[in-house]
């Protein structure tokens, strides 16, 4: 692990990490080659650090008719919309890998709207970028639009979830300057 700070803040992870974290940490190093930042951010609070990664670990990995592309398609044009530079870093090389296409990872990243996507992925992305700059105008026939094109209730809730914590996330990252792990930068390209 790289010694250099995570945010902006002087809130250094706890050290020895609990050993059931430590185990989650090197899962993350075998997996994914590092530990991400974000991680490393809150882990100056096991609380805070348990909360996220369940509330993560469930939207992003847990059971939904949303594919983890779909999902990271989401947390990309929220991101983007929210100028979230440790999450569209992240998340941008998860789509890149995800997709094996680094050009729709670009394209999210700059303006979802030139991306080569399907039309249902696009009134989703539509709807959850809606719900990032107008909640309050968000209607009945903004849902419909999605039922139209095949999307279910518990998918709209899913969809109205993801955007919602990353509508969240991205605000405590600019908050504390969040620094994506430089290794992202090369992912998937």
């Amino acid at each position: 692990m790289s010694n250099e700070m995570p945010t902006a803040l002087n809130l250094p992870m706890v050290d020895p990490l609990p050993e059931q974290t430590q185990k989650y940490f090197d899962v993350c190093t075998e997996k994914l080659g590092m530990v991400p930042n974000v991680l490393k951010a809150y882990a100056f609070d096991m609380a805070k650090l348990d909360t996220f990664t369940a509330m993560y670990n469930d939207l992003m990995l847990g059971d939904s008719a949303l594919s983890k592309l779909e999902r990271e398609m989401i947390a990309v044009a929220v991101s983007a919309v929210n100028k979230c530079y440790y999450c569209l870093v992240a998340h941008g090389a998860a789509v890149r890998q995800l997709s094996g296409d680094p050009a729709l990872g670009e394209a999210l990243v700059m303006n979802y709207r030139v991306a080569k996507i399907d039309t249902r992925q696009r009134a989703m992305l539509d709807f959850a970028v809606k719900l990032t700059q107008a909640s309050a105008t968000v209607e009945e026939q903004d849902r419909e639009a999605l039922r139209a094109v095949g999307f279910s209730d518990r998918d709209i809730w899913d969809i109205s979830s993801v955007a919602g914590f990353f509508n969240m996330t991205n605000r405590v990252a600019s908050g504390v300057d969040m620094r994506p792990n430089e290794d992202y930068h090369a992912q998937a390209r």
